[in-house]
Protein backbone atom coordinates (compact mmCIF):
# COMPACT_ATOMS: atom_id res chain seq x y z
CA UNK A 1 0.00 0.00 0.00
CA UNK A 2 1.45 3.20 -0.78
CA UNK A 3 0.10 4.77 2.17
CA UNK A 4 3.24 2.71 4.12
CA UNK A 5 5.70 5.39 2.27
CA UNK A 6 4.13 8.50 2.99
CA UNK A 7 7.25 9.24 4.77
CA UNK A 8 9.42 9.30 1.76
CA UNK A 9 7.74 12.25 0.21
CA UNK A 10 7.40 14.38 3.45
CA UNK A 11 9.31 16.84 2.49
CA UNK A 12 7.44 17.49 -0.63
CA UNK A 13 4.56 20.63 0.02
CA UNK A 14 1.33 20.04 -1.77
CA UNK A 15 2.02 22.94 -4.22
CA UNK A 16 5.13 21.80 -4.90
CA UNK A 17 3.74 18.36 -5.99
CA UNK A 18 1.21 20.00 -8.18
CA UNK A 19 3.39 22.45 -9.97
CA UNK A 20 5.89 19.30 -10.59
CA UNK A 21 3.39 16.88 -11.95
CA UNK A 22 2.16 17.87 -15.05
CA UNK A 23 6.02 19.73 -15.81
CA UNK A 24 7.78 18.66 -18.78
CA UNK A 25 10.48 16.13 -18.02
CA UNK A 26 12.85 17.53 -20.22
CA UNK A 27 13.17 20.91 -18.10
CA UNK A 28 13.52 19.21 -14.76
CA UNK A 29 16.55 18.47 -12.80
CA UNK A 30 15.63 15.40 -11.13
CA UNK A 31 12.61 14.24 -13.34
CA UNK A 32 11.72 11.69 -11.00
CA UNK A 33 10.58 14.16 -8.69
CA UNK A 34 7.09 14.20 -11.33
CA UNK A 35 5.91 10.74 -9.72
CA UNK A 36 6.89 11.41 -6.28
CA UNK A 37 4.45 14.17 -6.46
CA UNK A 38 2.01 11.84 -8.03
CA UNK A 39 2.35 9.65 -4.82
CA UNK A 40 2.21 13.14 -2.46
CA UNK A 41 -1.38 13.92 -3.83
CA UNK A 42 -2.63 10.93 -3.22
CA UNK A 43 -2.33 11.75 0.73
CA UNK A 44 -3.74 15.06 -0.09
CA UNK A 45 -7.97 16.09 -0.12
CA UNK A 46 -7.92 19.67 -2.12
CA UNK A 47 -9.66 19.95 -5.02
CA UNK A 48 -6.97 21.49 -6.90
CA UNK A 49 -5.11 18.33 -6.20
CA UNK A 50 -7.45 16.12 -7.23
CA UNK A 51 -7.88 17.89 -10.79
CA UNK A 52 -4.12 17.67 -11.20
CA UNK A 53 -3.93 14.02 -9.93
CA UNK A 54 -7.04 13.80 -12.98
CA UNK A 55 -5.46 15.36 -15.32
CA UNK A 56 -1.60 13.54 -15.19
CA UNK A 57 -4.28 10.15 -16.06
CA UNK A 58 -3.85 11.24 -19.85
CA UNK A 59 0.05 11.77 -19.67
CA UNK A 60 1.54 10.41 -22.71
CA UNK A 61 3.18 6.57 -21.86
CA UNK A 62 5.98 7.67 -25.16
CA UNK A 63 8.05 9.52 -22.15
CA UNK A 64 9.33 7.01 -19.36
CA UNK A 65 8.63 9.84 -16.68
CA UNK A 66 5.27 10.69 -17.76
CA UNK A 67 4.32 7.06 -18.33
CA UNK A 68 5.40 6.66 -14.53
CA UNK A 69 3.84 9.48 -13.13
CA UNK A 70 0.47 8.25 -15.15
CA UNK A 71 0.58 5.11 -13.30
CA UNK A 72 1.82 6.83 -9.78
CA UNK A 73 -1.26 9.47 -10.50
CA UNK A 74 -3.87 6.39 -11.05
CA UNK A 75 -2.55 4.86 -8.01
CA UNK A 76 -3.20 7.66 -6.09
CA UNK A 77 -6.48 8.26 -7.29
CA UNK A 78 -7.60 4.72 -6.06
CA UNK A 79 -6.35 5.70 -2.67
CA UNK A 80 -8.59 8.97 -2.77
CA UNK A 81 -11.38 7.28 -3.59
CA UNK A 82 -13.16 10.15 -5.30
CA UNK A 83 -16.26 8.96 -7.25
CA UNK A 84 -15.30 11.80 -9.48
CA UNK A 85 -12.20 9.89 -10.97
CA UNK A 86 -14.29 6.91 -12.30
CA UNK A 87 -14.65 8.06 -15.84
CA UNK A 88 -10.69 8.53 -16.19
CA UNK A 89 -10.09 5.15 -14.65
CA UNK A 90 -12.46 3.68 -16.61
CA UNK A 91 -10.66 5.44 -19.76
CA UNK A 92 -7.35 4.07 -18.59
CA UNK A 93 -8.83 0.24 -19.15
CA UNK A 94 -8.30 0.42 -23.00
CA UNK A 95 -4.81 1.29 -23.28
CA UNK A 96 -2.34 -0.57 -24.03
CA UNK A 97 0.38 0.18 -20.61
CA UNK A 98 -0.18 -2.77 -18.59
CA UNK A 99 0.78 -1.35 -15.52
CA UNK A 100 -1.29 1.44 -16.32
CA UNK A 101 -4.10 -0.99 -16.73
CA UNK A 102 -3.38 -3.12 -13.17
CA UNK A 103 -3.50 0.32 -11.54
CA UNK A 104 -7.04 1.46 -13.03
CA UNK A 105 -8.03 -2.13 -11.66
CA UNK A 106 -7.20 -2.22 -8.49
CA UNK A 107 -8.46 2.13 -8.38
CA UNK A 108 -11.22 1.24 -9.38
CA UNK A 109 -12.42 -1.84 -7.16
CA UNK A 110 -10.96 0.76 -4.12
CA UNK A 111 -13.29 3.13 -5.45
CA UNK A 112 -16.34 0.60 -4.73
CA UNK A 113 -19.03 2.22 -6.89
CA UNK A 114 -21.24 0.36 -9.22
CA UNK A 115 -20.35 -0.19 -12.73
CA UNK A 116 -22.60 0.40 -15.58
CA UNK A 117 -22.72 -2.43 -17.67
CA UNK A 118 -20.86 -0.83 -20.71
CA UNK A 119 -18.01 -0.08 -17.69
CA UNK A 120 -18.28 -3.79 -16.43
CA UNK A 121 -17.55 -5.16 -20.52
CA UNK A 122 -14.71 -3.06 -20.44
CA UNK A 123 -13.62 -4.25 -16.73
CA UNK A 124 -14.48 -7.35 -18.36
CA UNK A 125 -12.13 -6.94 -21.52
CA UNK A 126 -9.07 -6.82 -19.47
CA UNK A 127 -9.46 -10.48 -18.82
CA UNK A 128 -7.64 -10.83 -22.21
CA UNK A 129 -4.02 -9.52 -20.67
CA UNK A 130 -1.22 -11.06 -19.61
CA UNK A 131 -1.16 -13.11 -16.48
CA UNK A 132 -0.77 -10.46 -13.96
CA UNK A 133 -3.65 -8.55 -15.60
CA UNK A 134 -5.28 -11.74 -15.83
CA UNK A 135 -5.31 -11.85 -12.15
CA UNK A 136 -5.88 -8.41 -10.58
CA UNK A 137 -8.81 -8.14 -13.14
CA UNK A 138 -10.18 -11.31 -11.42
CA UNK A 139 -9.99 -10.04 -8.03
CA UNK A 140 -11.95 -6.98 -9.00
CA UNK A 141 -14.46 -8.91 -10.66
CA UNK A 142 -14.67 -11.06 -7.79
CA UNK A 143 -14.44 -7.99 -4.90
CA UNK A 144 -16.84 -6.10 -7.28
CA UNK A 145 -19.10 -9.12 -7.31
CA UNK A 146 -20.01 -8.94 -11.18
CA UNK A 147 -21.54 -12.12 -12.40
CA UNK A 148 -21.35 -11.71 -16.26
CA UNK A 149 -17.90 -12.73 -16.14
CA UNK A 150 -18.68 -16.15 -14.94
CA UNK A 151 -17.79 -17.99 -18.31
CA UNK A 152 -14.45 -16.58 -18.93
CA UNK A 153 -13.95 -16.77 -15.34
CA UNK A 154 -14.93 -20.50 -15.56
CA UNK A 155 -12.00 -20.74 -18.43
CA UNK A 156 -9.62 -19.73 -16.34
CA UNK A 157 -10.20 -21.63 -13.26
CA UNK A 158 -8.28 -24.41 -15.28
CA UNK A 159 -5.71 -22.48 -16.50
CA UNK A 160 -1.87 -23.41 -15.79
CA UNK A 161 -0.34 -20.54 -14.22
CA UNK A 162 -1.75 -20.86 -10.68
CA UNK A 163 -1.90 -17.44 -9.88
CA UNK A 164 -4.63 -17.51 -12.36
CA UNK A 165 -6.52 -20.18 -11.75
CA UNK A 166 -6.73 -19.07 -7.95
CA UNK A 167 -7.89 -15.94 -8.12
CA UNK A 168 -10.72 -17.48 -10.45
CA UNK A 169 -11.15 -20.24 -7.98
CA UNK A 170 -12.01 -17.60 -5.04
CA UNK A 171 -14.17 -15.79 -8.26
CA UNK A 172 -16.25 -18.99 -8.08
CA UNK A 173 -16.06 -19.53 -4.10
CA UNK A 174 -17.41 -15.54 -3.42
CA UNK A 175 -19.79 -14.73 -6.39
CA UNK A 176 -21.07 -18.57 -7.43
CA UNK A 177 -20.76 -20.23 -3.89
CA UNK A 178 -18.41 -22.80 -5.50
CA UNK A 179 -16.52 -23.62 -2.54
CA UNK A 180 -15.69 -26.73 -3.59
CA UNK A 181 -13.01 -25.43 -5.67
CA UNK A 182 -11.08 -23.94 -3.16
CA UNK A 183 -9.53 -26.96 -2.07
CA UNK A 184 -6.95 -26.69 -5.48
CA UNK A 185 -5.77 -24.25 -3.36
CA UNK A 186 -4.42 -25.51 0.25
CA UNK A 187 -1.20 -27.41 -1.46
CA UNK A 188 -0.64 -24.30 -2.73
CA UNK A 189 0.21 -23.09 0.65
CA UNK A 190 3.02 -24.81 0.80
CA UNK A 191 4.81 -24.83 -2.03
CA UNK A 192 8.43 -24.40 -2.83
CA UNK A 193 7.53 -20.86 -4.58
CA UNK A 194 6.56 -17.94 -2.51
CA UNK A 195 4.67 -16.31 -4.69
CA UNK A 196 2.37 -18.83 -5.44
CA UNK A 197 1.99 -19.63 -1.54
CA UNK A 198 1.25 -16.07 -0.86
CA UNK A 199 -1.38 -15.96 -3.88
CA UNK A 200 -2.94 -18.68 -2.48
CA UNK A 201 -3.42 -16.63 1.07
CA UNK A 202 -5.02 -13.77 -1.13
CA UNK A 203 -6.67 -16.15 -2.72
CA UNK A 204 -8.64 -17.78 0.05
CA UNK A 205 -8.99 -14.22 1.92
CA UNK A 206 -10.90 -12.76 -1.12
CA UNK A 207 -13.14 -16.13 -1.40
CA UNK A 208 -14.80 -15.26 1.25
CA UNK A 209 -15.30 -18.88 3.05
CA UNK A 210 -14.79 -18.34 6.73
CA UNK A 211 -14.46 -21.74 6.96
CA UNK A 212 -10.27 -21.54 5.44
CA UNK A 213 -9.08 -19.32 8.51
CA UNK A 214 -7.38 -22.13 9.88
CA UNK A 215 -5.38 -22.89 6.41
CA UNK A 216 -4.33 -19.31 6.68
CA UNK A 217 -3.56 -19.22 10.05
CA UNK A 218 -0.62 -21.95 9.71
CA UNK A 219 0.72 -20.59 6.23
CA UNK A 220 4.14 -19.87 6.04
CA UNK A 221 3.97 -16.73 4.54
CA UNK A 222 4.07 -13.14 5.38
CA UNK A 223 2.03 -12.51 8.69
CA UNK A 224 0.72 -9.18 7.70
CA UNK A 225 -0.47 -10.72 4.35
CA UNK A 226 -1.97 -13.54 6.48
CA UNK A 227 -3.98 -11.31 8.63
CA UNK A 228 -5.43 -9.40 5.95
CA UNK A 229 -6.86 -12.06 4.94
CA UNK A 230 -7.94 -13.34 8.17
CA UNK A 231 -9.86 -10.10 8.52
CA UNK A 232 -11.49 -10.23 5.59
CA UNK A 233 -12.67 -13.25 6.44
CA UNK A 234 -14.13 -12.92 9.98
CA UNK A 235 -13.90 -8.82 10.00
CA UNK A 236 -15.25 -7.74 6.68
CA UNK A 237 -16.60 -4.59 7.61
CA UNK A 238 -13.77 -3.01 9.71
CA UNK A 239 -15.10 -3.18 12.96
CA UNK A 240 -11.93 -4.74 14.96
CA UNK A 241 -14.26 -7.17 16.60
CA UNK A 242 -14.00 -10.80 15.95
CA UNK A 243 -16.76 -13.67 17.14
CA UNK A 244 -15.38 -15.64 19.78
CA UNK A 245 -15.38 -18.46 18.01
CA UNK A 246 -12.52 -17.44 15.04
CA UNK A 247 -10.90 -15.50 18.28
CA UNK A 248 -8.02 -18.06 19.56
CA UNK A 249 -7.41 -18.73 15.74
CA UNK A 250 -6.61 -14.78 15.42
CA UNK A 251 -4.61 -14.65 18.46
CA UNK A 252 -2.25 -17.79 16.81
CA UNK A 253 -2.05 -15.75 13.52
CA UNK A 254 -1.45 -12.47 15.79
CA UNK A 255 1.45 -14.02 17.82
CA UNK A 256 3.17 -15.64 14.93
CA UNK A 257 5.29 -18.32 16.50
CA UNK A 258 7.19 -19.64 14.33
CA UNK A 259 7.05 -23.44 15.83
CA UNK A 260 3.35 -23.79 14.65
CA UNK A 261 4.01 -22.95 11.20
CA UNK A 262 3.93 -25.49 8.10
CA UNK A 263 7.78 -24.63 7.46
CA UNK A 264 9.04 -27.55 5.16
CA UNK A 265 12.26 -28.63 6.59
CA UNK A 266 14.86 -26.94 4.01
CA UNK A 267 13.88 -23.48 5.46
CA UNK A 268 14.65 -23.81 8.54
CA UNK A 269 18.99 -23.35 8.67
CA UNK A 270 21.28 -24.83 10.67
CA UNK A 271 21.73 -23.23 14.42
CA UNK A 272 24.58 -20.88 14.31
CA UNK A 273 24.74 -17.03 14.06
CA UNK A 274 25.85 -16.66 10.63
CA UNK A 275 23.10 -19.05 8.89
CA UNK A 276 20.52 -17.52 10.74
CA UNK A 277 21.30 -13.61 10.11
CA UNK A 278 21.25 -14.80 5.98
CA UNK A 279 17.44 -16.65 6.68
CA UNK A 280 16.53 -13.68 8.50
CA UNK A 281 17.24 -11.73 5.66
CA UNK A 282 16.03 -13.76 2.87
CA UNK A 283 13.62 -12.43 0.24
CA UNK A 284 11.62 -15.31 1.23
CA UNK A 285 9.03 -15.03 3.99
CA UNK A 286 9.21 -19.10 5.14
CA UNK A 287 13.07 -18.89 5.08
CA UNK A 288 12.48 -15.87 7.30
CA UNK A 289 10.64 -17.80 9.61
CA UNK A 290 12.49 -20.59 9.39
CA UNK A 291 15.91 -17.92 10.32
CA UNK A 292 13.85 -17.13 13.58
CA UNK A 293 12.96 -20.50 14.38
CA UNK A 294 16.82 -21.48 14.13
CA UNK A 295 17.33 -18.21 16.75
CA UNK A 296 14.62 -19.64 19.10
CA UNK A 297 16.81 -22.43 19.44
CA UNK A 298 19.90 -21.17 19.73
CA UNK A 299 21.37 -21.95 23.16
CA UNK A 300 20.43 -18.95 25.76
CA UNK A 301 23.70 -16.87 25.93
CA UNK A 302 24.42 -17.44 22.49
CA UNK A 303 20.97 -16.35 21.59
CA UNK A 304 21.26 -13.04 23.91
CA UNK A 305 24.55 -12.72 22.11
CA UNK A 306 23.14 -12.84 18.73
CA UNK A 307 20.24 -11.02 19.28
CA UNK A 308 22.09 -7.23 20.26
CA UNK A 309 24.53 -8.01 17.74
CA UNK A 310 21.47 -8.07 14.84
CA UNK A 311 19.78 -5.10 16.64
CA UNK A 312 22.84 -2.74 16.06
CA UNK A 313 23.55 -3.96 12.78
CA UNK A 314 20.19 -4.68 10.98
CA UNK A 315 17.53 -2.74 13.86
CA UNK A 316 16.74 -0.17 10.85
CA UNK A 317 15.51 -3.20 8.40
CA UNK A 318 12.02 -3.64 9.55
CA UNK A 319 11.92 -7.60 8.50
CA UNK A 320 14.21 -8.35 11.02
CA UNK A 321 13.08 -5.84 13.41
CA UNK A 322 9.81 -7.65 13.21
CA UNK A 323 11.67 -10.73 14.25
CA UNK A 324 13.51 -9.74 16.66
CA UNK A 325 10.53 -8.23 18.30
CA UNK A 326 8.64 -11.28 17.93
CA UNK A 327 11.57 -13.64 19.08
CA UNK A 328 11.82 -11.26 22.19
CA UNK A 329 7.75 -11.36 22.48
CA UNK A 330 7.31 -15.22 22.67
CA UNK A 331 10.40 -16.53 24.25
CA UNK A 332 9.39 -13.67 27.06
CA UNK A 333 13.19 -12.46 27.13
CA UNK A 334 12.94 -10.12 30.49
CA UNK A 335 16.54 -8.56 29.64
CA UNK A 336 15.14 -7.44 26.23
CA UNK A 337 12.22 -5.70 27.48
CA UNK A 338 13.72 -2.45 26.46
CA UNK A 339 13.74 -3.59 22.65
CA UNK A 340 9.48 -4.47 23.16
CA UNK A 341 9.26 -0.41 24.31
CA UNK A 342 11.89 0.35 21.35
CA UNK A 343 9.30 -1.43 19.20
CA UNK A 344 5.77 -0.25 20.46
CA UNK A 345 6.64 3.14 19.95
CA UNK A 346 7.90 3.14 16.22
CA UNK A 347 6.06 5.28 14.32
CA UNK A 348 7.02 4.80 10.67
CA UNK A 349 4.38 2.45 8.64
CA UNK A 350 6.40 -0.16 7.57
CA UNK A 351 6.87 -1.40 11.22
CA UNK A 352 3.49 -1.75 12.10
CA UNK A 353 3.92 -5.53 12.10
CA UNK A 354 6.56 -4.60 14.69
CA UNK A 355 3.85 -3.16 17.16
CA UNK A 356 1.69 -6.12 16.57
CA UNK A 357 4.84 -8.27 18.06
CA UNK A 358 5.60 -5.27 20.75
CA UNK A 359 2.03 -5.30 21.74
CA UNK A 360 1.69 -9.18 23.01
CA UNK A 361 5.47 -8.59 24.36
CA UNK A 362 4.12 -6.32 26.70
CA UNK A 363 1.59 -8.89 27.81
CA UNK A 364 4.02 -11.40 27.95
CA UNK A 365 6.70 -9.26 30.35
CA UNK A 366 4.40 -8.13 32.08
CA UNK A 367 5.06 -4.20 31.16
CA UNK A 368 2.36 -2.47 32.25
CA UNK A 369 4.05 1.26 31.73
CA UNK A 370 2.58 0.72 28.27
CA UNK A 371 -0.43 0.69 28.77
CA UNK A 372 -0.69 4.51 27.72
CA UNK A 373 0.31 3.57 24.61
CA UNK A 374 -1.78 0.37 24.01
CA UNK A 375 -4.47 2.43 24.75
CA UNK A 376 -4.48 4.61 22.17
CA UNK A 377 -3.60 2.19 19.63
CA UNK A 378 -6.53 0.09 20.77
CA UNK A 379 -8.36 3.39 19.92
CA UNK A 380 -6.65 4.78 16.81
CA UNK A 381 -4.75 2.59 15.04
CA UNK A 382 -5.36 2.32 11.26
CA UNK A 383 -4.68 -1.29 11.10
CA UNK A 384 -7.19 -3.18 12.07
CA UNK A 385 -4.93 -6.43 12.79
CA UNK A 386 -3.06 -3.80 15.02
CA UNK A 387 -5.87 -1.94 16.92
CA UNK A 388 -7.36 -5.73 17.54
CA UNK A 389 -4.63 -6.62 19.19
CA UNK A 390 -4.15 -4.34 21.42
CA UNK A 391 -7.95 -4.33 22.58
CA UNK A 392 -7.34 -8.11 23.38
CA UNK A 393 -3.77 -7.25 25.33
CA UNK A 394 -5.38 -4.94 27.48
CA UNK A 395 -8.09 -6.81 28.52
CA UNK A 396 -6.12 -9.68 29.75
CA UNK A 397 -3.36 -7.51 30.91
Amino acid sequence: MAERFDNLTEGLTEEKAINLILADPEKLDRPVDKYMAATRLGASNTEESLQVLLAATELSPENLYDRITRRKAIDALGRRKDPRAKPYLIKVLSGEDEAAVINAIDAITKLGKELTKDEEKLLINTLEGEDIQKRAAIQALCKMKVTNAKPKIDLLSNDTNPLVSGAAKAYLAKVYDQIEKLDDLIPQLSDKTAGRRRSAVIDLGDAGDVHRIKDIVYAPVSMSLRARSAFNLVDPLKTANVAAEHESLICELLKDNPEKLNLRPEWICDINPEDIVNNLQHRDEARQYGGALSLMRLEIPKRLELIDEIKEKLWSDYVTHYYLTSVVSLQKIESKAELIRLALAETIPQYTKSRIAAAWGCLNLGLTDQKPLLEELAEEAPWIPLKWTCKHVLKQM
